[in-house]
């Protein structure tokens, strides 16, 4: 039996040699022949090799003659063309709509966007019909973008002799039905796609294929002003509200703020830990729109010395940049949005997620750049805000989602996550049209090391940036084990847990995690709670009204409204009315 992680990880879609969980795909197809099969696995595992094995073995046993690759991106067009040619199928990656009902006479088929299909769904039924074809359908949730697309993709392939459908990541969750895949009726009266085939990311570490990920969480005080006037302050990681949280987030990715900059500074200090061990090993930051990408790359360049790969959506040299990084060695890459997914950099081992972008569908593809093993015991690192919603998805990084369908109230998560990119690509120019007085401003901010997280299990505390309690975390070896990552942070905890204790005079009974100095925050509840019971105390030996009182805190501490403040602002409160009582 072969280890399900041999042969050891080849160049994009090029292994000669089958990896076990690909022969035991192609085998459980070849045992049905179905008209439709769906392969989920984890990015990196190998699904093109798999794709185009099972489509030379289709074309090799006379059942196909023709071979149709659908893919997300004009630059995957070119990466599926080039792995085909190393496996000895000809596609034609620079097909257009204006070139016909043909692929060409010297071609076994095109690489296609589904944009593409979208634009003229007849004229690729049509080459569909004209010959026994397969068709490959990457990132086949993108089939869902929208009514439209789902429409058009069954008129152009209906008539297909076989329709391979292809996943690396969680599907998406609103209610569009994604072509050509099978959905089963659950017990609680939903339903649930069907995967014929499926390799997560929690089997393909156990195989050693890809990657472990330690994700290192940053999170600090953030300053802004709303668009009320109202000055805010909260810090990443409190129980607030989804809007302040959003906003504090929001202020902590400002490229002129201290906390995205500290971020980005221990990115680098980390690659260059891992470049001792894996000297071409990159690093990728993940940005919302072009003004922030563009800062984070200034900073780079400046905290380096060298040039930034800038990757922008509108670019049109921005599949060639891609390509100069990976086959480069230079230090760093920031982009938009064209790199979270199905490109393949396989020298990215350092990430800083400094995007709003925060849906299953995204975050899985963002981080399964990261993950794609060229050798056993890389391990990938990447920096996250301590934001709930990022916290979940780093904590659930082996959950296997199925797309679930008719589950009530559902709203179109991916149409969301479009509308917020779109909305960040204007720059903020609705905002000339305001006839208000203000408009949101980020303030200030600072950053500090949070913790880290590693198989859903936490390690280390507060450490200030720039410590030997934050460096401890920073500088472990690039090559390990998942086993030894593990072994590793929970050393790191512990020595941290000892630094702290002694600086507090206190050499015995060490705490497991360092601390700050303050209390543990609680949440947003209980400080409005308190704050409203001290307020009625205060009321009584004072005998002043409860609105007087709040009205007074509001005077000396800033903020908005009890309803709209957030914790640290709450805590303020908090702490001048204990004081006032007190004296």
């Amino acid at each position: 039996m072969l280890s399900p992680a041999y042969p050891e990880r080849a160049a994009w879609g090029t292994a000669n040699r089958l990896r076990a969980w690909q022969r035991e795909a192609i085998e459980a197809y070849l045992e049905k022949h179905p008209r439709d099969f769906l392969a989920s696995a984890t990015p990196g595992a190998g699904k093109t090799t798999f794709a185009l094995r099972l489509a030379a073995e289709l074309r090799g046993r006379g059942i196909i003659d023709q071979i149709t690759v659908v893919a997300p991106t004009e630059h995957l067009k070119s990466q599926w063309a080039d792995a085909a040619a190393k496996a000895g199928i000809k596609l034609n990656p620079e097909f257009s709509n204006s070139s016909g009902a043909s692929y060409g006479r010297h071609y076994h088929g095109a690489a296609v966007t589904y944009a593409q299909i979208v634009m003229k769904p007849v004229l690729h039924r049509m080459i569909t019909e004209s010959a026994r074809t397969l068709v490959i359908l990457d990132e086949v949730h993108h089939g869902g973008d929208a009514l439209s697309w789902g429409d058009a993709i069954r008129e152009a392939f209906g008539p297909a002799t076989r329709r391979l459908s292809l996943t690396g990541t969680p599907f998406r969750s609103d209610d569009a039905p994604i072509p050509f895949v099978e959905y089963a009726p659950h017990p609680s009266g939903t339903r649930v796609s069907l995967t014929d085939y499926d390799y997560g990311y929690g089997k393909a570490l156990a195989d050693g294929i890809v990657r472990p990920v330690v994700f290192l969480v940053y999170a600090g005080k953030m300053r802004w002003q709303t668009s009320a006037g109202e000055e805010m302050e909260a810090r990443l990681g409190e129980g607030n509200t989804k809007d302040i949280t959003s906003q504090a987030w929001r202020t902590a990715l400002d490229p002129n703020g201290e906390w995205i900059s500290a971020v980005l500074r221990a990115a680098d200090k980390r690659l260059s830990e891992v470049r001792h061990t894996v000297p071409d090993a990159g690093g990728l930051v993940i940005a919302t729109d072009h003004a922030s990408a563009r800062g984070y790359a200034e900073q780079l360049e400046q905290l380096t010395g060298e040039k930034v790969a800038l990757i922008l959506s509108d670019d049109s040299g921005a599949s060639q940049r891609i390509d100069d990084f990976s086959k480069g060695e230079s230090r760093w890459m920031v982009a938009v949005r064209m790199v979270s997914e199905g490109v393949d950099v396989p020298r990215l081992a350092v990430g800083v997620y400094a995007t709003s972008s925060a849906t299953p569908l995204f975050f899985a593809q963002a981080i399964g750049r990261f993950v794609r093993s060229r050798r056993r015991g890389e391990v990938a690192s990447v920096f996250i805000p301590n934001v709930p919603t990022l916290m979940a998805l780093a904590s659930e990084l082996e959950k296997e989602r199925n797309h679930v369908l008719d589950m009530p109230g559902a709203k179109s998560e991916w149409n969301m996550e479009e509308a917020e990119f779109n909305a960040a690509e204007q720059e903020d120019r609705a905002s000339e049209t305001l006839t208000g007085e203000f408009v949101y401003q980020a303030l200030s901010s600072d950053a500090h090391f949070d913790r880290a997280v590693f198989d859903g299990a936490e390690f280390g505390g507060y450490a200030e940036v720039e410590s030997e309690e934050e460096l401890d975390f920073l500088g472990f070896p690039g090559l390990l084990e998942p086993e030894q990552v593990k072994e590793l942070l929970q050393q790191r905890q512990a020595r941290q847990a000892k630094r702290s204790a002694q600086k507090q005079g206190i050499l015995e009974h060490a705490p497991e995690k360092a601390e700050p100095d303050q209390a543990l925050f609680r949440t947003l509840g209980e400080q409005r709670k308190l704050l409203n019971s001290l307020v009625g105390m205060y009321s009584k030996v004072s005998g002043e009204p409860h609105g007087m009182v709040h009205a007074e805190l509001r005077r000396v501490c800033g903020g908005p409204a009890v309803g709209q403040a957030s914790v640290t602002q709450l805590q303020k409160r908090v702490e001048l009315l204990r004081r006032r009582l007190a004296s």
